[in-house]
């Protein structure tokens, strides 16, 4: 069997597995399958970028995630102008101050000669700056947190068409990398690894408590769509008349029109990140990243400046990943800052990333819809084949106890599929080539 074939065939029991889906329970599930895992495999090529191409351990990519969430809010939704006049400019204000600090201090730090009297300016400079960046940001928060904030209580967004959102949220995650790349990438790969981590619950953290920002654990919902909300379609005589025509009742309809058209959308997204990654890949610029994670002292003896790359690749890596942050919140039509778990997600994604095949750009996105699949189908199937051993015990504790355990089947499986391809294909299902 080829290594064409045999990727084919891979690819089609992933997709045999969906349409299965499709035909045992719903098609709407099978979309849903469909979306999500689409998604997770934008998130894994951006994963793969880093760690693949790079060898960059990068365990914060929820942060990033986040950062792409907090894109569709900003562009999408409307802006709250009553929140803008209690304390909108304030809010603006207080954050060129915090930046004004920022600068001043590294002019202190470039300008002044090394030495006690540097240090005590610098420490100065960040003192009073905070506190001034405090005095103008407390009150003109509380005062936009204080506006209906049942339903608002923050600034909100631009009103732009929300697709905008998708390369924005890129942007915004690649602002941040840039900064975390600059201080975190001298670090060794374990230090980098918890640093990341660190970073991803800061960000994370501030979505949950900054209010005035994105309504916080509130969360912000009803963000507009690229294709209508179900309820539009539902009311919408002509789209009734047709679904009636195809036997199908509103509601299936309008869930499976929407479903279809992010899947296509997601598809378009994927398709063009996919055939960019692979010209990447196969470049100069490729080959040399590929060349610096297999050792990068012989790279730095070429005169390649291997800090530099690294922050390429972590950029354009945390860029996808913000990428997919705003399709996936697009998606789901709402910001809950709370669903954002680093530990549990990160570990999704890597397991993704190495599962398909570490450098493997296709390896990466069939990782992504084989353990997507697994992740929603093996609690269901886990509660079906527990109910079924059980049938024949008496009601009792062990019982209760077995029947309760369905929940772990997915952490379980997880790590039962981890250990086997790493011991029976360790490069993944894809190697890379």
């Amino acid at each position: 069997m080829t290594e064409t074939v045999k990727n084919t065939f891979l690819f089609a029991i992933v997709g045999g597995l969906i349409v299965l889906t499709g035909f045992l329970q719903s098609w709407n599930s099978a979309l849903l399958i469909l979306n999500m895992g689409l998604v997770s495999a934008i998130m894994a090529i951006g994963v793969n970028l880093q760690w693949g191409f790079a060898g960059l351990f990068n365990i914060g990519v929820m942060g990033f995630v986040a950062l792409g969430g907090l894109a569709a809010v900003l562009v999408a939704m409307p802006p709250t102008t009553e929140a803008w006049a209690a304390g909108g400019t304030g809010i603006i204000i207080s954050l060129l101050l915090g930046a004004a600090t920022v600068i001043a201090a590294v002019l202190v730090r470039t300008w002044m000669h090394a030495g006690p009297v540097r240090s005590l300016a610098m420490l100065a400079v960040i003192v009073v700056g905070f506190f001034v960046y405090r005095a103008v940001l407390d009150p003109s928060v509380e005062a936009v947190e204080k506006v209906n904030p049942a339903a608002t209580g923050y600034l909100g967004g631009l009103g732009l068409p929300v697709i905008l959102s998708w390369p924005v949220g890129g942007l915004l995650a690649a602002g941040a990398a840039w900064i975390i790349g600059k201080i975190a990438l001298g670090l060794r790969s374990d230090y980098l690894a918890i640093a990341t981590l660190g970073i991803a619950e800061i960000i994370i953290a501030i979505l949950k408590n900054e209010d005035w920002l994105s309504r916080g654990v509130k969360n912000v919902v009803g963000l507009p769509r690229p294709v209508p909300y179900e309820i539009d379609l539902q009311n919408d005589p002509s789209f009734v008349e047709r679904a009636a025509g195809l036997g199908m009742d509103p509601v299936t309809a309008s869930t499976l029109y929407v479903k279809l058209g992010y899947a296509v959308l997601f598809l378009i997204v994927l398709g063009v990140l996919l055939w960019m990654a692979e010209k990447a890949l196969k470049s100069p610029w490729g080959r040399m990243m590929r060349a610096i994670r297999d050792n990068e002292v012989a790279a730095e003896a070429m005169g390649k400046d291997v800090t530099r790359r690294h922050l390429q690749v972590f950029v354009l890596g945390s860029a996808v990943c913000g990428l997919a942050g705003a399709m996936m919140t697009t998606m789901d039509g709402q910001l809950t800052p709370g669903t954002y778990q680093p530990l549990r997600f990160t570990f999704l994604v890597w397991v993704m990333v190495i599962v398909g095949g570490s450098g493997n750009n296709f390896g990466s996105v069939l990782g992504a819809m084989l353990i997507w699949f697994l992740w929603v189908q093996v609690e269901p199937i886990g509660i079906f084949l527990l109910e079924l051993a059980t049938s024949g015990m008496a009601d009792g504790p062990l019982k209760t106890h077995l029947l309760d355990s369905a929940a772990h089947m997915r952490l379980l499986t997880m790590g039962v599929i981890l250990i086997l391809v790493l011991r029976f294909s360790p490069r993944g299902l894809i190697p890379e080539r």
